[in-house]
């Protein structure tokens, strides 16, 4: 089991930045984590993947705005730097960890991002 707990959300005005963290029970075996995003009456869609190897896969949505980084002393941490919000950024966000095939998510953490 791969435990995800997601931190960092809150209420911000546009143009203003928040970072997220995502902490996991390990980050052993896992492949693949990434940060998704739940607007209300929207599917959960994409906002960026990160990769073992390092490699990003950023929704062209955020792209120049967000960056997903690793804590590589720890090397159990994820975090999501977000600047320059938008209010159509708000929604609740969500961690992710794909191990061995299995996808394992957080229960999210909530952005709401005001005029």
């Amino acid at each position: 089991q791969v435990q995800l707990v997601e931190s960092g959300g809150g209420l911000v005005q546009a143009g203003g930045s928040l970072r997220l963290s995502c902490a996991t029970s390990s980050l052993f075996s896992i492949n693949t984590m990434g940060w998704y995003r739940q607007a209300p009456g929207n599917q959960r869609e994409l906002v960026v993947t990160i990769s073992s190897d390092g490699s990003t896969n950023y929704a062209d949505s955020v792209k120049g705005r967000f960056t997903i980084s690793r804590d590589n002393a720890a090397k159990n941490t994820v975090y999501l730097q977000m600047n320059s919000l938008k209010p159509e950024d708000t929604a609740v966000y969500y961690c992710k960890a794909i191990r061995r095939g299995t996808d394992y998510w957080g229960k999210g953490t909530l952005v709401t991002v005001s005029l």
